[in-house]
């Protein structure tokens, strides 16, 4: 899984999304490339499975390069369970 390798604050906030992508958009390596259509938060694991299947599909015949990085951190906190409380 991708992770960073160090961190300066623990919780990050997730901001705004707007715009269109300045970097990033034109083919730096290989032939082919997979391009978004819309902007959306990626996961580490989104970007592990897509790494995976692409693995399988080129088996040994070239190379994959991943020019992203999952930056924010998702946190969600599930409903129904206990915080702690001060007596």
């Amino acid at each position: 899984m991708l992770m960073p390798k160090r961190v300066k604050y623990r919780k990050a906030q997730r901001g705004r999304m707007k715009g269109k992508a300045q970097r990033g958009s034109t083919l730096a390596f290989g032939d082919f490339g997979l391009k978004a259509l819309e902007p959306g938060w990626v996961t580490n694991r989104q970007i592990e499975a897509a790494r995976v299947s692409l693995a399988r599909s080129v088996k040994r015949g070239g190379k994959i390069f991943i020019r992203i990085f999952h930056v924010v951190v998702f946190v969600i906190t599930v409903s129904g369970i206990r915080h702690a409380v001060e007596v």
